[in-house]
């Protein structure tokens, strides 16, 4: 298994570099897009809920034969909702979506403060590429 994980500032521009970041570490393949959308999303979800001004967060990827699992590591011990249809009038439609691609998805406790939002994609077998990360 492969692992990548990079710390993000909290700015409209992380989520594009988180993005970014992902993708080269997972490289192309019929996943990609699904996986693109889902780090938008739960970067997004950390931006605006869970990283408080001048902290961080931070995106863990490991890559290993057949799977990709995503983490967004924040500092808010609150849980993401699914929200129903009816809910989303104007927004949370990011969660609906990151059901909608992955395989899996779920949160757990970080050590310390915080939670871990994770996602779940099988991939066909193939060569990770590598990141320019900080790997762990």
């Amino acid at each position: 298994m492969t692992t990548y994980a990079r710390g993000f500032t909290r700015s409209a521009g992380s989520v594009g570099k988180a993005r970014d970041f992902v993708a080269a570490a997972v490289g192309v393949g019929e996943r990609a897009e699904d996986i693109r959308v889902c780090v938008s999303e739960l970067a997004t979800n950390a931006l605006l809920h869970g990283t408080p001004r001048g902290r961080e967060f931070r995106v863990h990827v490991a890559v290993d034969v057949g799977a990709v699992r995503i983490e967004v590591h924040d500092a808010s011990d609150a849980l993401p909702r699914l929200l129903t249809p009816a809910e989303t009038d104007d927004r949370g439609r990011g969660l609906q979506l990151v059901d909608a691609l992955a395989d899996d998805w779920g949160t757990s406790d970080r050590q310390g403060i915080g939670k871990v939002v994770w996602t779940m994609f099988k991939i066909p077998c193939g060569t990770p590429s590598s990141a320019d990360t900080d790997t762990e």
